[in-house]
């Protein structure tokens, strides 16, 4: 099977949400296809067991240019140094907006401080991720391009999961939006929506659930994990998607069928 053999170098990737799951996958892809890589989390210590060093480490280890800023992406102002940051090398050509939270529960149960919580990083913070590092690219006369990262509950409603879905059918329309607006100075926005992938993220997920997924015959076969998605984001960001703007791309093991 052939593999997607995409090329950044010279460009700047600010991936937040980069130290562990989906993110790190991701940043170390831009970093393993010659991308500079920003990491904007609020901690640099990564939460993968099979991590062993932070994100920006492994890619300097395997000889590529990657640095961490202390992030928290619910905070506009901060992700305005983020792109300050990208600035000392050259600004910011691809804005991967990944970072999330999840909090468990029932609908009836949500409380103000859940709401503000998922909501101030998952959906705030992708929009003025999108929006911050689409003004940077406009005044640098770049053509960039943004990943989002939704989430196939932006479409299939489960249990314990609303506010959070929420969040994620949010993504999803900023996505169309942003790609409405931008494509005149010629940014293109897009989104991935991961299904049911084995990251911390999803508190109260046993290994052991984990491993049956797909046991009863149903689709996804397995649970997915960060690696699998990672290609998506990087053709989403390159010239092989040129023409692709104001997408959102499934990568959830047939789970949606």
């Amino acid at each position: 099977m052939g593999t997607i053999n995409a090329d950044f170098s010279g460009e700047t990737a600010v991936v937040t949400g980069a130290s562990s799951g989906i993110g790190r996958a991701v940043a170390n892809g831009f970093g393993d296809a010659g991308a500079t890589v920003i990491n904007a989390d609020v901690r640099a210590a990564p939460k993968d067991l099979d991590a062993e060093a932070p994100t920006h480490e492994a890619i300097e280890d395997r000889g590529g240019t990657a640095v961490f800023v202390e992030t928290d992406v619910s905070d506009p102002t901060q992700i305005e140094s983020v792109i300050e940051a990208a600035g000392e090398f050259g600004g910011v050509d691809v804005m991967v907006n990944n970072a999330g939270v999840h909090r468990s529960a029932e609908f009836l149960d949500v409380t103000p401080e859940d709401f503000d919580f998922v909501h101030g990083v998952n959906l705030k913070g992708a929009f003025f991720g999108t929006q911050l590092a689409a003004q940077d690219m406009i005044d640098r006369g770049v053509e960039g391009t943004i990943v989002n990262t939704s989430s196939t509950t932006a479409e299939r409603a489960e249990w314990n999961h609303s506010h959070y879905a929420a969040t994620k059918g949010g993504i999803q329309m900023l996505t169309r939006s942003a790609a409405l607006e931008l494509d005149r100075h010629g940014i293109r926005v897009n989104a991935v929506a991961p299904g049911p992938i084995a990251t911390e993220i999803r508190e109260g997920w046993s290994e052991e659930a984990r491993d049956t997924v797909g046991e009863s015959g149903d689709l996804p076969s397995r649970a997915g994990t960060p690696a699998d998605l990672r290609d998506a984001y990087l053709y989403l960001a390159s010239e092989g998607a040129s023409y692709v703007t104001g997408e959102t791309v499934w990568v959830d093991g047939g789970s949606s069928l």
